[in-house]
């Protein structure tokens, strides 16, 4: 229903242009009544298993789901799943892909985007993952539209997106302070991520190993998860990085208790210093109040912890 008023919405205000993000699978998702007119694949990884499947061809087949006949297609993905390819010829889909019809490399200032018709150089690094920049400009090379180069750089260096890996500043940092009743020179760092499974927390142990090398305090983890995600592998890539855990209790009928989830911690990394909260509150409110100025706090796991998080500082 909430997609359905959306639709309803933009059709209302005669859109230009809808960007549609598919929020689970494909095939099935109730934005796949919208017959697209460019379908993109950003990355395939095991996730939502309960309904799209355990193997990266059974989720590859899911996603396909969004292609439409003699429509574009832009993949991401540099393994790409047979099924998908499959799915693709049938309907004669245009398929621009990553590594054969485009790629893109970075040095240590700038990356440059390549395809057969272009090629865009001294590009800047933005605040999301390279790799899906680089997508979004095979996107935008399949658009009837004329954007400039100049567009293209500087919607790179604006480009945020809420949640992944953003850095708590100013306001809500002086709430947090006063929630807390610490002085807001004594805070420390605070980024939050909504990174819930295998391929985002590599992604994000990537992001705070670099971190890790600009700072002399540890990286305190506030993590709550859903019980149908895959926490063990989540935290295999984490583990080596993050220096004290608290694991957090969620509501609802799929969140997961902070023992539980402390748990599947420990089996992971039987050495882990870890204790368990009963919500995202407290699990914040104990890790700020007992790290230093120069440690980093990082609350993280699912939508729903960065939510509430949020919430609590509202």
């Amino acid at each position: 229903f909430s997609t359905l008023s959306a639709l309803h919405l933009f059709k209302q205000a005669k859109l230009d242009v809808v960007i549609l993000e598919v929020g689970l699978g494909g095939r099935l998702d109730a934005t796949n009544i919208v017959d697209n007119d460019l379908a993109v694949i950003t990355s395939i990884d095991i996730d939502h298993t309960d309904f799209l499947g355990s193997t990266r061809e059974e989720i590859g087949f899911e996603k396909a789901g969004i292609f439409r006949a003699n429509k574009p297609v832009v993949i991401g993905e540099p393994n790409v799943p047979q099924p998908m390819l499959e799915q693709a010829e049938k309907l004669h889909c245009h398929v621009s892909r990553r590594d054969i019809t485009w790629s893109f490399k970075a040095n240590e200032q700038t990356w440059m985007w390549q395809s057969n018709k272009v090629r865009l150089e001294n590009l800047p690094f933005c605040q999301i993952p390279l790799a899906n920049a680089a997508t979004a400009l095979a996107a935008v090379e399949q658009m009837p539209f004329n954007i400039s180069v100049d567009t293209i750089k500087r919607s790179l260096i604006e480009v945020e997106l809420v949640g992944r890996f953003q850095q708590l500043k100013g306001n809500q940092l002086e709430k947090l302070a006063a929630r807390l009743n610490v002085p807001y020179s004594q805070l420390p760092k605070v980024i939050i991520d909504v990174g819930h499974n295998p391929h985002a927390a590599k992604y994000l142990a990537e992001k705070l190993t670099a971190l890790k090398a600009q700072i002399s305090g540890r990286i305190i983890a506030v993590c709550g998860m859903l019980k149908d995600k895959d926490a063990e592998s989540v935290f295999s890539q984490l583990t080596f990085v993050i220096d004290q855990w608290h694991c957090v209790t969620l509501g609802g009928y799929r969140g997961q208790s902070g023992d539980d989830l402390n748990a599947k911690l420990t089996t992971v990394c039987p050495s882990a210093k870890s204790v368990s909260e009963d919500s995202v509150a407290e699990g914040v409110q104990s890790a700020v109040k007992n790290a230093d100025k120069n440690d980093i706090v990082l609350v993280f796991g699912s939508f729903h912890t960065v939510g509430e998080f949020l919430e609590y500082l509202a």
